[in-house]
């Protein structure tokens, strides 16, 4: 019974383990939780991938915008410490690696590296545990075609505490250092000196429309009209009358020639394109031309920074293509200048004006059209040109005709005037002293021609007296009065409120065109130094130096010069 038993229990143990192998209920769910942890892994790389990118492009993002800002040359902290300023208010400081910084005459490169653990949560399980986010960009700011001009102030100051001496060592390296490795010839530098005017020189001026003769055949300063302190250029069109060459200022009796207010100052025989020193030259590009002139100008003369600016923003613009066409052709400008003045919206240009002084505006005096010589241009509505003033043939002494002692009412009274004043004698009389006196009888003829006396021109007045002394001894002796009210008739004056108004329109119209103003107030007085800093670009843009610091001034300026673009 026993053995019959256990065999029983086999048989149904066999049947159950057989029973067993043949069910299935259960047998995905090892493959289920497999599939469910192959999801997860493919989920979570997802989300390193999309942890890694955003960190990526935050880096980049950073990159670019710190190196595009360090590379401008117009930024004047450290490119270095531009990029690390970015990443440091982004909160990335310690992903930032590598911050690479290359200068040279005319461009700034700075490159700039990061890198960042993406810090995967899933790729660990892959054996994966470095997985950096890595970014670079690179901005460069480079010129392309620069026009420069430099308006420098000679005034008399200039001279003083080796001003003049510093201003050339500087100005000198500053075209050094920008033209020579300009191997394709995209700068060009021009010089506008001034002092109480600018003197355009003979060929300059011959451009546009003067009238006039001003007596000197070294001085083509022209009278500025108020108008053209509101427009970029002084138009070819504009009527433009010559700066009396006149003594205006001093009251002594012969003139000087510091205080006329357009001196010709030293002749500079290799000049081109007139007499005299000063002169305005028209853009170069070629260093050893550009220092010649440099170191031939004169310290001498006023101040009129108004006029300077007016001019070197007129060299600049285009409106003066023709007239650079024709100075290419005749060989007085170099042939790679072509197109120049280019416009101011013309892609890669930039327009540059350095404005230097060292001084303030002081009150421009200019000679009436009445007292001007226009023999030589009778189309305008000026006088004949002859002055009032006799001069004896043979002899020193001098004589004055006033229409006002011609009383005209009748024949007899006609005679009866004494017009002419011999200032030696203190005396009335019918005719202009010649060496003797006219019988007293004698008639004033209206008609008459006088021997042994010169009617003398305005201009050749003015090469023997000033202005103060020809109201006071020919006007104010005879006719009472005072010496101001004569002087104010024969001389005109423009305030310094008037001229420092000039000149701010002018820096606003060379500003709205696009124009980089630096501005440079070399041991300048308080208002000087408040005129140019309000005409530069910028405060960073303006300069205010003493001593050897201009040459410093001159450096950072020529460090400035390009166009920004961003490379990768």
């Amino acid at each position: 019974m026993r053995l019959r038993g256990f065999g029983l229990s086999r048989i149904r143990l066999s049947t159950a383990l057989a029973r067993f192998r043949q069910e299935e209920d259960g047998a995905l769910v090892y493959f289920a939780i497999l599939l469910f942890m192959l999801m997860i892994m493919m989920g979570g790389i997802a989300v390193d991938a999309m942890r890694y990118e955003q960190r990526r492009t935050n880096l980049q993002s950073t990159l670019d915008r710190s190196t595009l800002a360090a590379a401008s040359m117009t930024q004047d902290l450290d490119p270095e410490s531009v990029v690390r300023d970015y990443f440091e208010k982004a909160g990335l400081t310690p992903y930032l690696t590598k911050v690479t910084v290359t200068e040279g005459l005319n461009f700034r490169n700075v490159k700039a590296q990061a890198k960042a653990d993406a810090e995967p949560m899933f790729l660990g399980l892959l054996g994966i545990d470095d997985f950096q986010a890595k970014a670079v960009s690179a901005a460069e700011q480079r010129i392309n075609n620069v026009e420069i001009m430099l308006i420098l102030d000679v005034s008399g100051s200039m001279g003083q505490n080796n001003r003049i001496t510093n201003l050339k060592t500087a100005a000198r390296e500053f075209v050094s250092t920008l033209l020579a490795n300009d191997a394709e010839k995209k700068i060009s530098i021009g010089i506008v000196p001034f002092n109480g005017q600018v003197n355009l020189g003979t060929q300059l001026a011959s451009y546009f429309s003067t009238s006039d003769f001003s007596g000197n055949a070294g001085v083509r300063c022209v009278d500025l009209p108020n108008s053209v302190y509101n427009t970029y250029a002084i138009s070819t069109a504009t009527s433009l009358s010559y700066t009396a060459d006149a003594d205006t200022y001093s009251s002594s009796t012969t003139p000087g020639e510091s205080n006329k207010w357009c001196p010709g100052g030293t002749t500079y025989t290799g000049n081109p394109q007139g007499t005299g020193a000063n002169i305005v030259r028209l853009p170069q590009q070629d260093v050893t031309t550009l220092q010649g002139y440099i170191s031939g100008l004169t310290a001498i003369g006023a101040t009129s920074i108004n006029a300077g600016m007016k001019w070197g923003m007129t060299l600049l613009d285009p409106s003066m293509q023709n007239i650079y066409s024709a100075e290419r052709t005749a060989a007085r400008i170099p042939s790679t200048m072509v197109g120049r003045p280019f416009a101011y919206d013309a892609e890669d240009t930039m327009k540059v004006i350095v404005l230097m002084t060292d001084g303030e505006n002081f009150a421009e005096e200019r000679v009436n059209n009445a007292y001007y010589d226009a023999t030589l241009n009778k189309t305008i509505n000026f006088k004949s040109g002859n002055s009032i003033i006799w001069k004896q043939s043979s002899g020193t002494s001098y004589s004055v005709f006033h229409e006002s002692k011609v009383v005209r009412t009748s024949a007899t009274t006609i005679c009866n005037s004494r017009p002419f004043w011999v200032s030696h004698l203190s005396a009335w009389q019918s005719r202009p002293w010649n060496g003797t006196s006219p019988n007293t009888s004698a008639c004033y003829d209206p008609n008459a021609t006088y021997t042994g006396a010169t009617n003398l021109t305005w201009p050749q007045v003015w090469s023997a007296f000033t202005v103060q002394y020809v109201a006071s001894t020919f006007y104010r002796t005879p006719l009472g009065g005072s010496t101001s009210t004569y002087t104010n008739m024969i001389r005109t004056q423009t305030t310094i409120t008037d001229m420092n108004t000039q000149l701010q329109s002018a820096c606003t119209a060379a500003k709205a065109a696009g124009v980089l103003i630096y501005g440079i107030a070399f041991e300048a007085p308080t208002n000087g130094q408040t005129q140019i800093a309000a005409c530069a670009t910028s405060p960073s843009h303006y300069f205010n130096a003493t001593g050897l610091q201009i040459q410093t001034a001159f450096r950072a300026i020529a460090n400035n010069i390009s166009q920004l673009r961003l490379l990768q």
